[in-house]
């Protein structure tokens, strides 16, 4: 994908709407919305890296309540021809063909390989990856079984999509929610996660979401780990010019 004059490429990830409250949310969502209509004036492409919701669930013919000017927004950006793609996080497990059919917006379930300009990007949700998160890698595998996905899909929208907010909020680990801290190079699994996939392929930016510390953490040898933060407590998104990449905070 090439950049045309003056435009960029947003990033975006763990906005977690609908926690812990949909009327604390509420605020959060009218900032996000705000800044979807500023960056749609010059962007090439927005990247969404997982977690819009605190939980999503796609019956055969109901999506979860709420949400309606996100997900307008969205439709309306994704109309004007800007491309919109979208990374599945740990609390967009469940998400089918919603976005796809509805928005026109392309869903990855796994990390991707794109190119802008002559820089090379790995994008990702990041939940998963690394050597660590064993308690969710083994909680990821029940929630993706199909098997539990049948049973859960037999529970009334107002018991199932009720009892998983609860425990999205509640549980740490459901929600994937950490001490925002740096915890030291060795210790960040998915800085040891980059440093991994760049001993196979070179990628200028390894970009992901899930951790909720924003930062861009330099791998040597040209190459950067990016985390884009959240909007729980950073409001923060990625932008690339078609130079470099830096990370920066909608107030």
């Amino acid at each position: 994908m090439s950049l045309a004059n003056n435009k960029k490429i947003y990033f975006a990830s763990d906005q977690h709407f609908g926690a812990p409250t949909a009327e604390l949310s509420f605020p959060r969502e009218q900032k996000f919305v705000a800044w979807l209509d500023e960056v749609k004036q010059d962007a090439e492409a927005i990247f969404l890296l997982g977690d819009l919701f605190d939980f999503w669930f796609e019956y055969k013919t109901v999506v979860p309540k709420g949400f309606v000017r996100i997900l307008g927004k969205l439709a309306a950006i994704r109309d004007s021809g800007i491309p919109i793609y979208f990374f599945v996080g740990n609390h967009d497990l469940w998400m089918e063909d919603y976005f796809q059919k509805e928005l026109n917006i392309q869903v990855y379930r796994d990390n991707q390989e794109f190119t802008f300009g002559d820089k090379t990007f790995l994008i990702g949700h990041g939940d998963g990856k690394g050597p660590g998160d064993k308690g969710y890698k083994r909680m990821k595998k029940l929630f993706t079984n199909p098997v539990a996905k049948w049973f859960f899909r037999w529970l009334h929208p107002d018991l199932g999509v009720g009892l998983a907010q609860y425990l999205s909020v509640k549980n740490k680990l459901i929600s994937g929610a950490e001490d925002v801290v740096f915890l030291g190079e060795e210790n960040e699994w998915l800085i040891q996660y980059s440093k991994r996939k760049l001993e196979t392929k070179h990628y200028n930016y390894l970009v992901f979401g899930h951790r909720h510390l924003p930062m861009v953490f330099p791998l040597g040898n040209n190459s950067d780990y990016v985390n884009l933060g959240d909007w729980i407590t950073y409001f923060t998104y990625g932008v690339f010019d078609g130079d470099t990449f830096k990370i920066k905070k909608f107030e």
